[in-house]
């Protein structure tokens, strides 16, 4: 008998703590309309900074009307389909990026904005949104070339650990830092040059005595004092890509007092870029094939997060393992308990 409801995770309340923010809703079973499709969601990716920030409401580029739904990319199958849909059929694999799309079991689209795909695997997780995201950070916001030192923070996560290997294809030379041993060794198995483990070696002193040309490309996902340190190292015409910050996602901004980030970049014509996806949107259709193709050449490397999670009520649970620095790689959620998590 075909399930009447299903559930999904909204925001309720605007709250610094994503926990108290949120509450697991049961809805009832849409039936989709012309050009629309039905979806049952297999996996759902995690992206805690994203989800913090949009459930705090300090998302500027994001106009929100509490209830709002949570969760952005999604991969699943389709489940029924609307009048004048020729394209899909029941039990097409299918990619989603909307946000509100993720954090469900079942969604309702248009039937364009979905995504063919060979199979609903989580790995396809990474590659869309996150490794678009990095792939056009580091050569449109970051003017990527070949031949240039190029550091990535965070470099064992989700964005991370494809900006390490896409910096590599493109023959650089790659700085990792992370913080344990776990997510050192993949670093080096993903090929990094160079990997910091910041619970051991310092930063600062490590770039100053290694790299004294400073380093032409920074991808950062952390800010705080790592943004600092790597601004300071940035080389002659050195470019630093905020991808986010994830150490304040989660606290109030660090209030700092020192000289203004010119007295850095002036003498060096060097700079400071900020990279966010609405922005670069017309450079994602490319970069999704180019990553798919990659990746089916078995060519760029996709790491899941080993533990997994499981159902709509375990996500804040990943948001938080997350915003810990607990996970390696992508973190997804299993929303399919039939179907093993690999």
């Amino acid at each position: 008998m075909a399930a009447l409801t299903y559930q999904k995770l909204v925001a309720k309340q605007f709250s610094p703590d994503f926990q108290s923010a949120i509450a697991v809703e049961t809805v009832p079973m849409p039936v989709p309309q012309a050009g629309e499709i039905l979806i049952r969601n297999k996996f759902a990716g995690v992206n805690a900074g994203f989800d913090t920030l949009l459930c705090q409401g300090k998302l500027p580029y994001v106009h929100l009307e509490l209830p709002c739904d949570l969760g952005v990319e999604a991969v699943g199958e389709v489940v029924a389909i609307g009048p004048g849909v020729t394209d899909w059929q029941v039990g097409d694999a299918v990619a989603t990026m909307g946000r509100g799309g993720g954090y469900r079991e079942y969604q309702q689209i248009p039937a364009a904005v979905g995504v063919k795909i060979p199979a609903a695997m989580p790995e396809l997780l990474t590659l869309m949104p996150t490794g678009i995201s990095a792939l056009v950070a580091l050569e449109q916001a970051g003017e990527m070339g070949t031949g240039e030192t190029v550091l990535v923070t965070a470099a064992a996560g989700g964005t991370g650990h494809i900006a390490v290997q896409l910096a590599k294809l493109a023959g650089n030379h790659v700085i990792g830092t992370c913080g344990s041993a776990a997510k050192a060794q993949l670093l080096q198995e993903l090929g990094c040059d160079r990997v910091i483990n910041y619970r051991q070696e310092d930063l600062q002193t490590v770039l100053q005595q290694e790299y004294p040309q400073g380093l032409n490309v920074v991808f950062d996902c952390v800010g705080g004092q790592v943004f600092d340190c790597c601004l300071e190292h940035l080389a002659v015409r050195g470019r630093l890509v905020i991808v986010g910050f994830i150490s304040e996602y989660a606290n109030n901004p660090e209030r700092v007092t020192q000289p203004r980030i010119h007295q850095h970049l002036f003498w060096k014509a060097a700079s400071v870029r900020a990279f966010l996806m609405p922005h670069y949107a017309k450079h994602m259709a490319a970069a999704r094939d180019r990553l798919l193709a990659l990746f089916q050449s078995g060519q760029l490397r996709v790491v899941i997060h080993p533990t997994p999670f499981r159902g709509i009520a375990s996500i804040p649970a990943a948001v938080n393992a997350l915003l810990a620095g607990q996970t390696i790689g992508k973190v997804v959620v299993q929303l399919d308990d039939s179907l093993p998590l690999e």
